[in-house]
């Protein structure tokens, strides 16, 4: 009979208390912005004392790199879900969307403005390139036969070193590049409030761009 593995109450008690200051941290983000975030505030919140928390978390850098991570796999997973069901292009940028308004701190950590004095460590780069990676293989697949070279295209046959795993071809490096900017330029304005009192729908315009991106 093949082992299972188990846990001691000790390390059960401590994923639940790094559970419960990850879910803190998130509440302290969406009310008052990721440069804010602070673990004696946390600690106080619940019923703790800094010290004592920093037995969890060595620092606030290191809680934000778990925070990060999180983001990251919520994305990353949220798109798999998506290309699984064979979802094309347009599914795959509305998947984001939703996303992104269902957990609008989360797409603000990750794509919103950096935070003074963190640095993120390389190995959130692994999970950021899964959801490069979906992206991607959806642009390589929405590409007619015969896509026309554009100049983006042809400067990324010789420059695509952060996709240099990814058979697609330069043209949908280009229309990748292309929407990931675009599409996120709309959702962080949406999401940071700069078209409240414009009067018009935020995705009318998302949906807009999108169709002028598809090829």
């Amino acid at each position: 009979m093949a082992k299972t593995e188990s846990t001691t109450p000790r390390e059960r008690y401590r994923t639940q208390v790094r559970a419960e200051v990850m879910e803190r941290a998130w509440e302290q983000i969406a009310t008052a912005g990721a440069s804010a975030l602070s673990l004696n505030a946390i600690a106080k919140r619940m019923g703790m004392s800094g010290p004592a928390l920093y037995r969890y978390f060595a620092n606030r850098d290191e809680l934000i790199t778990e925070l990060v991570r999180e983001a990251y796999r919520s994305l990353a997973d949220t798109l798999a879900a998506a290309a699984a069901t064979g979802a094309d292009l347009p599914a795959l940028a509305r998947a984001l969307r939703s996303w992104a308004l269902t957990d609008p701190q989360r797409y603000l950590l990750v794509y919103g403005t950096p935070i003074p004095g963190y640095q993120a460590p390389e190995d959130t780069t692994a999970i950021s390139r899964e959801i490069a990676t979906a992206l991607l293989d959806a642009c390589a697949a929405a590409l007619p036969p015969a896509a026309p070279a554009s100049p983006l295209a042809a400067h990324l046959a010789t420059h695509r070193a952060w996709a240099a795993n990814h058979p697609a071809p330069p043209e949908a490096l280009a229309l990748f590049l292309t929407l990931w900017t675009r599409l996120h330029g709309v959702l962080s304005l949406e999401l940071a409030g700069h078209f409240t009192g414009m009067r018009f729908d935020p995705e009318v315009l998302f949906e807009s761009e999108l169709a002028a991106l598809l090829p």
